[in-house]
């Protein structure tokens, strides 16, 4: 069998684009089959310990999944000498549109290009961060860059690493159903199952 055989068959098995040609998409996908379900867990009872009381309140409206590895997150960058915080977790469908329709039919500035059930911060897996210097939010930094490699080598997807709409603060926990699908194929079984009031991460 030709290597480029190999490689479409392994494209096709992945759900990503096949053409034969071992690019980033690809080995994106292999990286997140082979080493994401090993990593996806934290190490120790200090990775999961309570963190700041303003991320704790975000944290609790995760899927119990994601919690530990939010905590870890905000653990791990204070290691690093960064100063994060957890600053949203789980939205409704209905806080969900009123973001999208801020900028469009609503006062203020656009914030999302998701609507109701096509953010994965609607099924209690994403959550976003802020970076803090003292009390002061820092909504730009390049600090983001720093924590979003610490929260990829935990496991977690970081939205600054799309290849479409970067989201630094962003970061989610693909269930292992989901690795190597497409996003917006994640999303469509993720509805499905919130449908069928099936468990995200069964």
């Amino acid at each position: 069998m030709k290597i480029e055989e190999m490689i479409r068959e392994v494209q096709q098995a992945l759900k990503v684009r096949v053409d034969g040609s071992a690019g980033p998409e690809t080995w994106g996908a292999i990286h997140a089959f082979i080493v994401k379900p090993q990593l996806a867990k934290p190490a120790d009872d200090v990775a999961v310990s309570q963190v700041d009381p303003r991320s704790e309140k975000c944290i609790a409206t995760l899927l119990p999944e994601v919690q530990p590895m939010a905590r870890a997150l905000v653990h791990k960058a204070a290691q690093h000498g960064i100063c994060i915080k957890v600053i949203s977790g789980t939205r409704t469908y209905a806080e969900q549109d009123a973001l999208y329709a801020q900028g469009r039919t609503a006062p203020g500035p656009k914030i999302t290009n998701a609507r109701a059930g096509q953010s994965n911060h609607n099924f209690g897996i994403a959550f976003d961060i802020g970076v803090f210097e003292g009390n002061r939010y820092l909504p730009e930094s390049p600090k983001y860059k720093a924590v979003g490699a610490l929260g990829m080598d935990i496991g977690l997807e970081w939205g600054g690493s799309w290849k479409t709409i970067v989201d630094q603060p962003h970061f989610q926990l693909r269930p292992d159903w989901a690795l190597g699908l497409r996003e917006r194929e994640m999303l469509a079984e993720l509805r499905r199952r919130q449908a069928a009031g099936m468990a995200y991460f069964a």
